[in-house]
């Protein structure tokens, strides 16, 4: 009997392309408050989507497609922006002001729509079954920002990013914006404990 880890339907994408510079992740706060202001309004309605289609689903056992896109592209561009800034310092390419996919960009996030949603699931899956993912990305959330940290101080002075250092963050990232897809009702494949694709 083979056991074959299969890969989550969420994909996360974030690679170093190039070297982030040296110093400029220290102003990158600054950069990105075009990006906050924008994403604020995003985020409620995110959450007022995520509430119209508790209800599509209950009802119907979908989640509607244009709703489904909204929202995986507000999860996209919340991870292109913290993929650039504080969540990974990974590029210095400015993210774009757009819900779309951008293969030019070394951050993505990719989530494929499911054609039927359980109607029984919608009720428990986005608080109940998540609470074991939440306690550990509630630990995992203040590690975060500390590893940027180092890796910023890494590559302020040595020019370099660590390769395993990233990969772990990125790790981490993938596993919060699973859970956030789960959470959301996006999907109802639950998400795996992990850090990698597969």
């Amino acid at each position: 009997m083979t056991t074959e880890n299969k890969a989550y339907p969420v994909t996360l994408k974030g690679e170093l392309t190039e070297m982030p510079g040296r110093w400029q992740w220290l102003f990158k706060w600054l950069l990105i408050i075009p990006h906050v202001i924008c994403q604020f309004g995003l985020w409620i309605a995110f959450a007022v989507v995520t509430f119209i289609a508790f209800w599509a689903v209950v009802f119907t056992g979908k989640f509607p497609r244009g709703l489904f896109d909204f929202n995986s592209g507000v999860l996209r561009w919340g991870w292109r922006v913290g993929f650039y800034s504080y969540q990974a310092l990974g590029t210095d390419k400015y993210p774009p002001f757009s819900l779309e996919p951008d293969p030019g960009y070394p951050a993505d996030l990719e989530i494929p729509y499911p054609e039927k949603l359980s109607q029984g699931l919608v009720w428990v899956k986005w608080w109940l079954l998540a609470i074991p993912h939440w306690i550990i990305i509630g630990i995992f959330s203040d590690l975060v920002p500390i590893l940027v940290l180092i890796g910023g101080i890494i590559l302020l002075f040595t020019g370099k990013y660590p390769a395993d250092l990233f990969k772990i963050i990125v790790g981490l990232n993938r596993w919060s914006y699973r859970v956030g897809a789960y959470v959301g009702l996006m999907r109802d494949e639950y998400p795996p404990f992990r850090l990698w694709d597969n």
